[in-house]
C-alpha cells in the first residue's frame, strides 16, 4: 500500500510541477525570447507564411519581406549558405538560408535592412526557414530570389 501511495504522490508532484511551469509561462507571454514566434489565427487566415507556420507545413513556395534582425555566420557545411534572420511585419521570425554557391551573396547586408524574398518554406518552432532563394541549375525546382536595395540576387 505504501508503494502505491508513494507512486501516486510522485505522479501528483510531477503534474503540479508541470502545471506551475505552464502557468508561469502563460503569465510571461509578453516577455517571450526574441527568437520565439507567436502567430495569431487571424494572421494565419490571411498570410500564407503565418498559415504555414501555424499548420507546421513545409515545402511551401512563399514570398514576402522583412527587416534583418540578426546576421549569422555562413553555413559552410556542404553547399555554402549566407544566413540571416528576418522579422516579418506579422511579428514572425524567419531564417533565410541563401545558397552562395549558386547565387551571389549580399555583401552589404546590415541589421535593419529590408529584404524581399521568394523561396521554399520549411517549418521549425522558431518561425521557419526559407531556402531555394536562387535558380535551380537542373530546372526541377521553381527559381527563387532575394531583393535588397533594389538588386535581385538569384
Amino acid at each position: 500500500m505504501t508503494l502505491v501511495h508513494n507512486e501516486v504522490n510522485s505522479q501528483m508532484k510531477r503534474i503540479l510541477f508541470s502545471l506551475l511551469i505552464c502557468l508561469g509561462f502563460a503569465g510571461n507571454l509578453t516577455q517571450l525570447p526574441p527568437n520565439f514566434t507567436l502567430v495569431s489565427s487571424a494572421q494565419a487566415a490571411t498570410d500564407p507564411l503565418a498559415q504555414a507556420y501555424q499548420n507546421r507545413q513545409s515545402d511551401v513556395q512563399v514570398a514576402g519581406d522583412g527587416r534583418v534582425i540578426r546576421l549569422l555566420a555562413d553555413d559552410n557545411q556542404g553547399s555554402r549558405h549566407q544566413r540571416f534572420i528576418l522579422a516579418l511585419p506579422s511579428g514572425q521570425t524567419l531564417l533565410i538560408a541563401h545558397n552562395i554557391d549558386l547565387a551571389p551573396r549580399i555583401n552589404d547586408l546590415q541589421v535593419g535592412d529590408r529584404v524581399a524574398f521568394y523561396g521554399e518554406y520549411e517549418w521549425n518552432k522558431k518561425g521557419g526557414v526559407v531556402h531555394w532563394t536562387h535558380h535551380d541549375p537542373k530546372g526541377y525546382h521553381p527559381g527563387g530570389w532575394l531583393k535588397h536595395n533594389g538588386k535581385r540576387y538569384q
